[in-house]
């Protein structure tokens, strides 16, 4: 059973599982575009609604929780209460009353505090559970500790952190999905300072199909890949594509002057930002994300990201996202 299959992570995860013999249940929500034609069994329901997953949840061994709600965006909790706090709530009883054997649940890097800078951040570090923290970590926190208190009544759960995902069937596209096809349209007037810690979707999703099999209960994994900052990311973008990255670079101080003028501008084009005053401090985070666990329980070796950008781009152009020519890595070197 696969709770927010339509998304991103859940579009590639449906497949695998199919692509293994794997007979998959997959939760719908609004619409079915990430898994449509899939020989997956479709069933309408909502985190929020209890008495959805019961329904959902009958005769299935094992759930993988990925429905959740991602914002950049400093006012959502309600929102994000709502789904990654109470809709986790509702899955993991709806796991223990319907006698499911595992649960796999998807929570984010984002829960988990990054200072000190200068150590790696592991399984260890604490949650952001406090109102201090920006409301989707806070959320992401506080939904690990309801998984965590179902685990002292009872059920058996492994908890999986990934970092700034990107990879293939990015139907949405999502946010990040949505900055690499602005890089390689050239539509991104500039880029700002900093980085971030990416990994492939398909290095998550067989990370977390290691852990249903393998994963001790009440363990959490960290699934990271590679730190890079914005600019290497859009000179590998030219590099695939030969379209040239901004000319500028804006400092991070700079950049978060300008938040206000860009909020303005994206309610009047209806689009989301991709520059927050949440996504401008998560560029400036801790650079080392440490998947030694992982790599060492679970096999976990992510792959170059210079591979996952050119798959990436290479499936936005298979599905229409994209007119560029894409040079594969295989090209590269040949």
């Amino acid at each position: 059973m696969v709770t927010g299959a339509c998304g991103h992570i859940g579009a590639n995860l449906v497949r695998a599982l199919i692509d293994s013999g794997r007979p998959v249940r997959s939760l719908v929500h609004v619409h079915d575009r990430g898994i449509a034609g899939l020989d997956t069994e479709l069933v309408k329901g909502d985190v929020c609604d209890p008495e959805s997953l019961y329904r959902a949840f009958r005769d299935a061994e094992v759930v993988y929780h990925l429905a959740g709600c991602i914002s950049l965006s400093m006012k959502d909790w309600s929102k994000l209460e709502a789904i990654n706090v109470i809709g986790t709530r509702n899955v993991v009883e709806a796991c223990l009353k319907t006698g499911v054997r595992r649960l796999v649940h998807f929570s984010s890097i984002h829960a988990l505090q990054e200072e000190p800078f200068s150590v790696p951040v592991d399984e260890s570090r604490p949650l952001k559970e406090s109102p201090g923290f920006p409301p989707y970590d806070r959320s992401k926190a506080l939904g690990e500790i309801e998984v965590r208190r179902a685990i002292e009544n009872g059920l058996d759960a492994v908890i999986l952190n990934p970092t700034a995902v990107v990879g293939p069937h990015d139907y949405e596209p999502s946010y990040l999905g949505r900055a690499i096809l602005d890089m390689a349209r050239h539509k991104l007037p500039a880029l700002v300072t900093g980085g971030y810690d990416w990994v492939d979707v398909r290095d998550v999703v067989s990370g977390a199909i290691t852990a249903e099999k393998e994963g001790v209960c009440g363990t959490g994994y960290i699934l990271s890949g590679h730190w890079l900052s914005l600019r290497d990311i859009a000179d590998m973008v030219m590099e695939i594509t030969g379209t040239p990255p901004p000319r500028l670079t804006v400092p991070l101080w700079l950049a978060r002057l300008g938040v206000p003028v860009v909020s303005v501008m994206s309610k009047l084009s209806g689009k989301t930002p991709l520059y927050t005053s949440f996504s401008l401090k998560a560029v400036e985070s801790n650079r080392n994300m440490s998947h030694e666990k992982a790599d060492r329980e679970l096999d976990y070796h992510p792959r170059p990201f210079r591979e996952t950008l050119a798959d990436t781009l290479q499936w936005f152009k298979d599905n229409n996202r994209l007119s560029l020519s894409v040079k594969q890595e295989s090209e590269k070197s040949a």
